[in-house]
């Protein structure tokens, strides 16, 4: 069994940041991308940023400039910096991964979500 456990989220003004974290766990070989989605109340879940084991990134482009992914592969952990908080950036955050198992299984794992929420 594998799964993702966020950390990080909470309460910040408008210009802040703050830094989220996810870290799997289980009977995990590789994991080929992990990343981060978002949903914010009343809308559809997106993908803010991801990071291939290869070290490309993807970005959401209202995150642009203002976020930065980053992983650990020997931690199977993944971060996610934001700067510059906007009270649009509101919303649950989930971890997101694509793992293969020690069986040779793959997988695509969520996380439970953590909470940001930016203050006007």
């Amino acid at each position: 069994q594998v799964q993702l456990v966020e950390t990080g989220g909470g309460l910040v003004q408008a210009g802040g940041s703050l830094r989220l974290s996810c870290a799997a766990s289980g009977s995990i070989s590789s994991i080929n991308v992990m990343g981060w989605y978002r949903q914010a109340p009343g809308k559809q879940r997106e993908l803010v940023a991801r990071s291939s084991i290869g070290g490309s990134t993807n970005y959401a482009e209202s995150v642009k400039g203002r976020f930065t992914i980053s992983r650990d592969n020997a931690k199977n952990s993944v971060y996610l910096l934001m700067n510059s908080l906007k009270p649009e950036d509101t919303a649950v955050y989930y971890c997101n991964a694509f793992i293969r198992t020690v069986s040779w299984t793959y997988l695509e794992v969520w996380g439970q979500g953590t909470l940001v929420t930016v203050s006007s």
